[in-house]
């Protein structure tokens, strides 16, 4: 096979890769559109921020479906777990890079990776058994909003240390070596080059991150307490979408069951939403 055959299967290979990926995301939006349609039509998009509570009537659509307080603990859960993991996330990385030593760097990614390998609900027990009764000695009732925050720092905390370091790793030895000849030390090198250089591939881990923790749903299910409230402090028992779904779509019917499937809608348009704001604030863009 002559070289420009090869590169023709291999374009033709990657596009349709491309392309699958595409009418996969696609075929997912477009059935929770479907399944969500008929709450959407009988109960109304506004009741979903605008009713008393959530108490969904199984057949019918004369329940209340305010979905506002799990929309709000699910954002303030991944915020703060977020808050929490980002930036010592991004130290692991710059530590992992320029600091630490070659056998000292190789353990301490090893444990990091395993730190990733762990399942979500082993964190969720460690979170239940050991987390939430500390929590509760601050304050009670101990499953809140912070033991949530707590969880998904825990688990992102990988993702993003991972990341970092591999994005700075990818930095130029041409730019390093700049900032030695300029006589830059250590700390102002990483400052100055390597973090700007490496900021898309930590912004990648970043979205990641964020994207994992709206979506988690057992260690949140776990620790978080699950009660449908826009939570007034961190110790506050809170309910996710994602918890909402998985407790409630086993026995949902109807308008009930459509309206966990609107659940779904809303954890997709928060990624959306995400990702288009990484877009927005992504170093090509502010270039361009």
């Amino acid at each position: 096979m002559s070289r420009s055959r090869r590169d023709s299967v291999l374009n033709w290979t990657l596009l349709c890769s491309g392309s699958l990926a595409g009418l996969i995301v696609l075929l997912i939006v477009a059935f929770l559109l479907i399944e969500s349609a008929p709450a959407l039509w009988r109960v109304g998009a506004a009741r979903f921020f605008t009713d008393a509570s959530w108490h969904p009537n199984p057949v019918s659509s004369r329940g209340t479906f305010n979905m506002l307080p799990m929309i709000w603990g699910t954002l303030l859960a991944a915020a703060g777990g977020f808050i929490l993991a980002a930036p010592l996330g991004i130290l692991c990385g710059v530590f992992c890079r320029f600091y630490a030593s070659r056998t000292l760097a190789h353990v301490f990614r090893r444990l990091i990776e395993l730190l990733a390998g762990i399942p979500s609900v082993v964190y969720g027990l460690w979170g239940l058994v050991v987390l939430v009764p500390l929590i509760r000695r601050l304050a009670p009732p101990g499953p809140s909003l912070l033991a949530g925050a707590l969880i998904l720092a825990i688990m992102i905390l990988p993702t993003v240390a991972l990341t970092a370091e591999a994005a700075l790793t990818a930095v130029s030895h041409e730019h390093l070596r700049a900032a030695a000849a300029l006589g830059l030390s250590r700390a102002a090198t990483v400052r100055s080059v390597a973090l700007p250089a490496a900021w898309p591939g930590i912004l990648t881990g970043l979205l990641l991150a964020i994207g994992r923790a709206v979506g988690e749903t057992m260690a949140i299910l776990m620790v978080c307490g699950n009660v449908v409230q826009t939570p007034d402090s961190l110790f506050a028992p809170v309910r996710t979408l994602t918890a909402n779904i998985a407790l409630e779509m086993a026995y949902a019917m109807d308008d009930h069951r459509s309206a966990l499937f609107v659940s779904g809608l809303m954890l997709t348009a928060i990624i959306v939403a995400l990702v288009a704001l990484a877009a927005r604030f992504s170093p090509e863009r502010a270039d361009a």
